[in-house]
């Protein structure tokens, strides 16, 4: 029989093992994550710190705010949210946000059914729709601006079959839709390759089930693709709703820093610039970047609060009936072996 001294001194190496497990695999756990988070608090965390404090003067950008700028407080966040170009860059932000989901969403589940379709060419017509996504913004930029000029390609074609020319980057009921058809050109590729890649992960199985029960192609879609697709496009919306409020480069590469505001495509990104780094008030296109981030974290917040936490609770609760039904099988093999031990043992006795 062993004593009680003895159990409690296997309890307590017990114990020890236990605390030493997890202090390793604490240590372990520091040493692998602390590069992540010294690059991310040093190229995230403390660039919005500074930007915060940069907003706070009026400052030229040389020297320390504090010795070569004036302290003005709040006033360039006010100034910022009380100036009407920036309530309009914002609307224009917002506008071409909600527009690219209307538009490319569609449009991309729509190349996705074809091109999941096996034809001939497919992996061409696959590669081609994906091109002008991976090409640089200023080469995008610029030849569209070359296309949409009123001398350029798209007019002539235009004046060619009897149609007058349009003023596609200067009039500004037009230019708005002309930048919203350029996003849409150059990003729908991304978006029809997640899709594909979301129909490419949904079993054949359920397809051929429906087949034998005599559903259509379009009923098909309609009860499995898009159900099952869901999760991939709220990713996709996430992305395409960040990207546009991001959105600077094609807008300045098309229509220049100052053209932009009077031709009604002016975003938020483009309005920092002008006012920040062109007027050469730091200070001010610090609080603009400041109210942009806070702007897009809220937006990004709510997102994930209402859309994107629903397909992580999905994965949990599959996660929890797959748990269940492992240890409901578990229980059935230890309660098959117990029985077939019991009547091993019956049949040995009778043996016997």
């Amino acid at each position: 029989m062993i004593s009680p001294l003895k159990n409690r001194n296997r309890t307590r190496i017990m114990k020890k093992s236990k605390n030493s497990g997890k202090a390793r695999n604490n240590f372990e756990i520091f040493v692998l994550s602390a590069p992540a988070i010294i690059i991310f608090v040093c190229f995230v965390i403390l660039p919005i710190i500074l930007g915060a404090y940069y907003g706070l003067y009026k400052w030229k950008g040389f020297g320390s705010p504090s010795v070569n700028g004036t302290f003005v407080g709040l006033h360039n966040y006010i100034v910022a949210l009380k100036d009407p170009e920036f309530q309009a860059a914002i609307g224009h932000t917002f506008l071409i946000m909600i527009g690219s989901l209307i538009v490319q969403g569609p449009l991309a589940v729509l190349f996705a059914l074809l091109l999941n379709q096996k034809f001939k060419g497919r992996g061409l017509i696959r590669t081609l729709i994906f091109v002008p996504y991976v090409v640089s913004e200023v080469i995008v930029g610029t030849g569209w601006s070359l296309l949409l000029q009123k001398t350029g390609a798209v007019n002539q074609i235009l004046n060619s079959i009897g149609l007058p020319s349009i003023d596609w980057l200067a009039d500004s009921k037009i230019a708005i839709w002309t930048l919203l058809a350029v996003i849409s050109w150059k990003y729908i590729g991304f978006a029809v390759i997640l899709m594909l890649a979301g129909m490419q992960s949904i079993p054949e199985d359920l397809y051929e089930a429906a087949k034998v029960d005599g559903a259509s192609f379009w009923q098909m879609q309609k009860s499995i693709t898009l159900p099952l697709l869901a999760p991939t496009l709220r990713i996709w919306a996430f992305l395409s709703m960040i990207g546009s409020l991001q959105l600077f480069d094609l807008v300045y590469i098309i229509w220049g820093e100052y053209v932009s505001s009077t031709a009604g495509v002016s975003t938020m990104a483009t309005y920092m610039v002008r006012e920040g780094r062109g007027a050469s008030n730091y200070g001010y296109g610090s609080a603009v970047a400041l109210i942009i981030f806070v702007i897009s974290m809220v937006i990004a917040l709510v997102y994930q609060h209402f859309v994107l936490n629903r397909d992580l609770d999905g994965a949990l609760a599959e996660e929890k009936k797959l748990n269940k039904r492992k240890a409901r099988e578990l229980k059935r093999r230890a309660k098959e072996n117990e029985l077939a031990q019991i009547a091993a043992a019956e049949d040995e006795s009778v043996v016997k």
